[in-house]
């Protein structure tokens, strides 16, 4: 039974504490296995960050095979010495710590990664390849956006096939030679005026449409409200008419009246317990000033 006589911040430590156990006592949903089948290739990076911040991405939104093409890093204040890529031996490269710190909690999808020499070894036994690209081109397949191509990638990755999402340097993006080799064209559409992407950045958006066509629920991270009982709601209005009376507020209304209005109103709010609490909590700590004026 709870006591009112107590301060308010009491009984809000215990509603954070509820809370947090309703929100988190809901099972989470598992991924579905085809995004499995669902791989981001990176194909000449440059930059350590981009690499860690891609599967830091990646990650967020349900994928985690990375292929790496043939890195070829840069020097940062981070990483002063970047590791060589030897295209005749391309498993013995070994990412830098900064891409690792910009990875966070995504440091198994770095760790997991194909590292392969040549884009035609990534796309080995891939079914669909989408390469990323937003430059006007010699070539006559149409350009897609990810929203419109993400079902047909879906689809196929549901089937069992792969599906590769191609991605080219920083600065260059990919070449005309990379982009023939897949056969869809993906753009991001953007401003007209400026378009400037961060291939991280790039990644994140590609990711984002391909979950948010997943029929994952969302309801783990929807607390469940603990309604209030008719008791509980009728004695808060009861606490509420002792309160209004006290501080004279019926003088020359009509008491009954203006209750019942009240009651109404909190009838439609659909209050919770916690509420009620903090109402409560409210109450008595007016009530209090009250009567010390009075003293």
């Amino acid at each position: 039974m709870i006591c009112y006589n107590k301060p308010i911040y009491v009984h809000m430590d215990v509603f954070i504490r509820l809370s947090k156990l309703a929100r988190y006592s809901m099972k989470k949903p598992e991924l579905p296995e085809y995004l499995n089948n669902i791989s981001i290739v990176l194909s000449k990076t440059s930059h350590p960050a981009n690499i860690g911040s891609a599967a830091r991405a990646m990650k967020t939104m349900g994928l985690t095979h990375l292929v790496l093409v043939a890195p070829n890093l840069m020097q940062t204040p981070m990483t002063p010495e970047p590791p060589q890529f030897n295209v005749q031996q391309p498993e013995s490269f070994i990412l830098p710590e900064e891409s690792y710190i910009l990875a966070s909690g995504a440091r198994d999808v770095l760790d997991q990664a194909r590292i392969v020499s040549n884009l035609a070894d990534a796309l080995t036994d891939t079914t669909l390849s989408c390469a990323l690209t937003s430059r006007r081109r010699e070539l006559t397949a149409p350009m897609h956006t990810p929203r419109e191509l993400t079902p047909s990638l879906l689809q196929s990755a549901l089937a069992g096939q792969k599906v590769a999402l191609v991605f080219g340097n920083e600065t260059f993006g990919l070449s005309i030679e990379e982009v023939q080799q897949c056969n869809r064209l993906m753009t991001i559409n953007g401003n007209p005026h400026y378009f400037s992407l961060n291939l991280a950045q790039a990644v994140q958006v590609i990711c984002y449409e391909l979950f948010s066509q997943v029929d994952i629920s969302m309801a783990h991270l929807q607390q469940i409200p603990n309604l209030a009982t008719h008791q509980q709601v009728s004695s808060m209005v009861a606490h509420l008419r002792q309160l209004m009376d006290q501080a004279g507020f019926f003088h020359r209304r009509t008491e009954d009246r203006l209750m019942r209005r009240m009651a109404a109103m909190f009838d439609r709010a659909n209050l919770t317990t916690e509420d009620i609490d903090i109402l409560r909590g409210f109450y008595n700590t007016i009530s209090h000033q009250l009567q010390k004026r009075q003293n």
